[in-house]
């Protein structure tokens, strides 16, 4: 209940930290990275396999 509290606290102004927004929002950015740095893995390793391939 204190954790609710808090939360109210900040997303009304009156306490720092992350208002309910931002941390919704925080929480689709780092899903979104980390898709991203999957996405980018792969790519590194289809560039080494194609490489390898043409040689």
């Amino acid at each position: 209940m204190r954790d609710w509290v808090k939360q109210a606290q900040a997303d009304a102004g009156e306490r720092d930290g992350l208002t309910s927004s931002e941390r919704e929002e925080l929480a689709v950015l780092r899903q979104e990275n980390r898709r991203l740095r999957e996405d980018v893995e792969i790519l590194k390793r289809a560039t080494a396999f194609f490489a390898m391939e043409s040689r």
